[in-house]
């Protein structure tokens, strides 16, 4: 009876299309928290030029300056508490057209509407930012993972 021995390499055979696709993906997330950082940085200044301050009779944060997502959620709870006690707990939709208080309803809900959008901006950002450190840590790892071939020897160095 015959033996027939086999040998498997182990030597690492390298994939240069693994490695870039995990430069991109570090990359992409080196951008992306740039871009959520920005992003953030922009919205926290715009908010903070209005020089608006929470309402002192707010639940939370009272006398704040409106600079962050939090601020912005309490002015705008705040906001519809003062909107909905001038006009009787009605609402915009719920008032008559010729009710005066109508345009009071109606500024409020805007200047909700408004800073609602700045804390969805801030949410966003920081989704942003998150995906970004995790791009980057998965294209860090794909990268190191990726083991390079061992220069090709010609038939003269065999």
């Amino acid at each position: 009876m015959t033996t027939i021995a086999r040998t498997t390499s182990t030597t690492p055979t390298g994939n240069r299309g693994v490695r870039i696709v995990g430069i991109i993906a570090l990359i992409a997330g080196l951008v992306m928290i740039v871009a959520g950082a920005v992003t953030w940085a922009t919205v926290s200044s715009q908010l903070s030029a209005q020089n608006i301050t929470v309402s002192e009779d707010a639940s939370f944060l009272a006398g704040d300056e409106v600079d962050g997502p939090f601020s912005a959620y309490a002015q705008a709870q705040i906001i519809d508490q003062h909107a909905l006690d001038a006009t009787d707990g009605l609402t915009y939709a719920e008032l008559d057209r010729e009710d005066p208080r109508r345009d009071t309803a109606m500024n409020a809900s805007f200047l909700r509407a408004s800073l609602f959008t700045s804390v969805v901006a801030y949410g966003v950002s920081a989704l942003v930012i998150g995906l970004g450190v995790l791009f980057g840590l998965l294209g860090w790892s794909v990268r190191s993972l990726a083991v390079e071939a061992p220069p090709v020897k010609t038939a003269a160095e065999a």
